[in-house]
């Protein structure tokens, strides 16, 4: 019987600089469509004062970008908030007229923002530097963030998704890394039992982890669902969307049961000395690229290789996660924003990064496993240049698959309610795993949270 439902960045760019208190600013400079001013003339000189907010990670890589792009931009004094972003602040400071010229956010919040007018297009910073988004970054970043015909930020950042194997349980019970393939389900669930294992009903190793609501969004797209129409309308209840679901159920299902699963994975030590690949608490597991290096200090102690997820049809399939900056309504000095937020994606500014990176892990003996930018001349420099071969091979294999899925990447879908359709897809996965819905009930509900977000986001346009 059915039950009722209730219904839940940046790494690698900061400042070094010292935080500084945004100062009120009253509406100026040019502003968004829908949001009373005419779209800003971006000029090519700019000069004065440049707020920014939202970065809160300072590391060597954001260290060496800024200092690029503050070498370029001589005229220009830069202050920076380097609180996290809030969505609920950024809401209010706009509504306000106390907003920074600069804010970085989840490249998932961006066509919100554009339809409630709320920040500025960019095509026409793009065409005063002569920047073609196209050609600079990947074309399905550059779709997370390009809505109603209009470029609204500058993207950065894409991290894709692939299985981390713990070839020293997978070799143990006889099984390959090529039978770790989402696109054989029966082939999958036969590894998932070999490597399985329990106590008293409890789960003690995951043969796969397939990180069900964290990645729900790889599943439903890798099997061939859709989560927005073309106009960036949700599409949940799309029938193509059940074949994801109905997989993650039957690779939880076979573990115990989500519930199980869920409570034996929350309690990993994820970033600690017992994480889950030194304890063989996994054989497998979905992760972003940017988990191996937190399992880099562990080299001895794990052995790891990897493999792409692949898709119903078999190819290697990622999505196209990060961050962007966007320039708010009012901005004070959108000039400088956007020559600011350009300079940071340039190669060379990128080519100081690697640099940097490189420079660090000979210090501390780790290993470089690259940048992944956004940007594909940027990623291939930085891999050319700086990514060498670590002494461990299947560290090195783990670096070689996270650059090889690199090609096949694609857009969440732009949406005006592209957070609220992400969330309701979280909830309608955990009512179907969790036995309370049948898939198909869980996204028609998914359906209606997402449409009525949608509605009310482009009401006020």
């Amino acid at each position: 019987m059915r039950t009722t439902r209730r219904g839940p960045l940046l790494g690698g760019l900061a400042l070094a600089t010292a935080a500084a208190t945004l100062a009120a600013c009253g509406p100026g400079g040019g502003g968004a469509a829908g949001g009373g001013d005419a779209p800003t003339d971006f000029t090519t000189a700019p000069t004065g004062a440049l707020a920014a907010w939202g970065f809160d990670n300072a590391d060597d890589v954001g260290e060496a970008r800024m200092a690029y792009a503050a070498e370029q931009l001589g005229d220009v004094e830069i202050t920076m908030d380097q609180t996290s972003f809030d969505a609920q602040k950024f809401t209010t400071r706009v509504a306000g007229g106390q907003v920074p010229d600069v804010v970085q956010m989840d490249r998932r919040f961006v066509p919100t923002y554009a339809a409630q007018g709320l920040i500025q297009p960019l095509d026409a910073c793009y065409d005063a530097h002569g920047v073609v988004a196209d050609e600079r970054f990947y074309d399905f970043v550059v779709d997370d963030v390009r809505w109603d015909d209009q470029l609204w930020a500058v993207p950065q950042f894409y991290q894709p998704p692939a299985i981390l194997l713990n070839t020293r349980v997978l070799e143990a019970a006889g099984i390959s890394d090529e039978q770790i393939d989402t696109s054989q389900p029966d082939q999958l669930l036969r590894a998932v039992a070999a490597t399985y294992t329990e106590e008293g009903g409890t789960p003690t190793r995951l043969g796969f982890d397939p990180v069900a609501t964290g990645q729900a969004s790889l599943w439903v797209l890798g099997m061939g669902g859709q989560l927005t129409d073309e106009e960036g309308r949700p599409t949940l209840d799309d029938p193509s969307n059940v074949a994801g679901v109905d997989m993650l159920k039957q690779i939880t299902d076979a573990q115990g049961g989500y519930a199980d699963v869920k409570s034996f994975t929350d309690s990993f030590d994820t970033f600690g000395d017992a994480n889950q690949y030194v304890t063989d608490q996994v054989a497998a597991q979905v992760n972003a690229q940017w988990y191996p290096n937190v399992l880099s200090p562990y080299v001895g102690q794990v052995q790891l290789r990897a493999v792409p997820f692949r898709d119903a049809e078999g190819q290697p399939f990622s999505v196209a996660g990060g961050t962007a900056f966007v320039v708010p309504a009012g901005a004070r000095n959108p000039d400088a924003a956007c020559a600011w937020m350009l300079e940071l994606t340039e190669l060379e500014a990128w080519e100081a990064a690697g640099e940097a990176r490189a420079a660090t892990r000979t210090e501390d003996g780790g290993i470089n496993t690259g940048l992944f930018t956004g940007s594909p001349d940027a990623d291939q420099l930085v891999r050319d240049r700086w990514v060498v071969e670590s002494g461990d091979p299947g560290f090195d294999q783990v670096i070689a698959t996270y650059y090889e899925v690199l090609d096949y990447g694609q857009t969440f879908g732009a949406s005006p309610a592209g957070q609220e359709i992400g969330n309701a897809l979280n909830n309608a996965v955990t009512e179907a795993l969790l036995g309370e819905a049948t898939a198909e009930e869980a996204l028609a509900d998914a359906q209606q949270a997402a449409q009525r977000a949608y509605d009310n986001v482009t009401a006020t346009g």
